[in-house]
């Protein structure tokens, strides 16, 4: 069993790591060809490229308050390391790994970005429609969030669906006159 779990635990910092290199490389990407460009449509209306740089979090909700989005971003990644550690589906394991590897990504941004260490703005590039502008990092917490919750439901679904178990005959407290 401690085998599987270390195995559980060596991919799901692969793949939150990989998200994170991937996440990295596309916003840098962005930003040196992206710059001074208009959005360049790839999909029609319905998605496009268009750089922009985001002081908040998902549809810039608290961009007055970069400094707590960081420290509420610190507090999540370590949550979800410790939601990874006690996960035994490998389901949860993958949809944990997407939701780190994203957090990260947006992490990094709001640490090292400018204007100031923890105040970075996250770099975004993917815009939506009209609905809003977004990044790899947000696909991957998307993707695993997805995935993560279809797996709760799913084991959910299997313990309430799951036989009662019948007591044995050894279960049964014997008195020692021999009745039960």
């Amino acid at each position: 069993m401690r085998h599987e779990h270390l195995l559980r635990l060596a991919m799901a910092c692969s793949v939150a790591a990989a998200v994170l290199v991937i996440d990295q490389v596309s916003k840098a990407l962005a930003i040196a060809e992206l710059t001074g460009l208009g959005r360049i449509p790839l999909l029609g209306d319905l998605l496009g490229l268009q750089l922009a740089y985001n002081p908040g979090a998902a549809l810039s909700l608290g961009a007055n308050r970069t400094w707590l989005i960081t420290l509420v971003g610190v507090i999540f990644i370590v949550a979800a390391c410790a939601a990874l550690w006690r996960s035994r589906t490998m389901a949860r394991v993958v949809g944990l790994a997407l939701i780190l590897g994203g957090a990260l990504g947006n992490l990094v941004d709001r640490l090292f970005a400018p204007p100031s260490f923890g105040q970075g703005h996250v770099t975004d590039f993917l815009a939506y429609g009209e609905l809003f502008i977004g990044n790899l990092a947000d696909v991957a917490l998307g993707i695993g969030v997805a995935i993560f919750v279809l797996a709760y439901l799913r084991e959910r679904r299997r313990e309430s669906a799951a036989p009662e178990r019948v007591p044995a005959a050894s279960d049964i407290p014997v008195s020692q006159n021999g009745e039960s």
